[in-house]
């Protein structure tokens, strides 16, 4: 399934005249653009579910409102001028997301934990507190450097609360969100074999995803809470 140059000239457009006029007028182009993304997402999704269960029922519903949220945005344009979308792991045992965001301007394939709950990354900087070396050998490894430049996510300025500045492992305890991701040019998402390696990223990211998954379905002794 190939992403359509189609689908790139409408947002290139849509970011130039990005007013709810020229919207309406333009629905059917971003209907075509959608249903192409759609269906890209739809391919993606079944070669996914070939090693891993997925909640999300569709490609369609993969994908995110185009319609920003302006009501408390200093930008109040009220379009966003990519089509993004994420696949959810089903069940207790499989935590982490994948996600995918094309636009002109930027392009990217990965996944990870964002929205991470206060208890989820209390018990996150617990193991890694006690021992990151886990966690550190997954970031190392060749196939995971080879997709990915580093790990990514947001941070805070110093140490968390109850950890000292000093600990040794003080730059992965300061991480917010964990989550990896891969760029990609315009001509490569349109290039016929973008599926292929968009699946190859999102493969990369398992071992990522069962380390999170077993610190985060067991307690600071290793036992099963799920």
């Amino acid at each position: 399934m190939k992403v359509q140059r189609s689908t790139y000239d409408f947002l290139r457009d849509l970011a130039a005249n990005n007013d709810r006029d020229w919207f309406t007028d333009h629905k059917p182009r971003y209907e075509a653009a959608r249903a192409n993304v759609s269906d890209f997402a739809e391919a993606l999704l079944e070669r996914l579910r070939k090693t891993d269960v997925i909640s999300t029922e569709s490609g369609r519903k993969s994908l995110f409102r185009i319609y920003r949220d302006v009501r408390f945005s200093k930008n109040k344009l009220p379009y966003k001028t990519n089509i993004a979308g994420s696949f959810e792991r089903d069940g207790l045992l499989r935590r982490g997301g994948y996600y995918f965001s094309l636009s002109p301007e930027r392009n990217m394939v990965g996944g990870g934990f964002y929205g991470i709950e206060r208890d989820d990354l209390n018990r996150i900087r617990q193991e890694l507190a006690a021992d990151a070396g886990a966690l550190r050998a997954i970031l190392a490894d060749k196939e995971f450097g080879r997709q990915f430049s580093a790990l990514r996510g947001e941070q805070l300025k110093t140490a968390p609360q109850g950890y000292p500045r000093d600990h040794p492992d003080i730059d992965l305890l300061r991480y917010k969100q964990f989550y990896a991701a891969r760029e990609f040019s315009e001509a490569e998402v349109l290039d016929p074999g973008f599926i292929d390696r968009a699946e190859d990223v999102l493969l990369a990211l398992r071992p990522f995803f069962d380390y999170f998954s077993e610190v985060l379905t067991t307690d600071a002794n290793g036992e099963r809470l799920v």
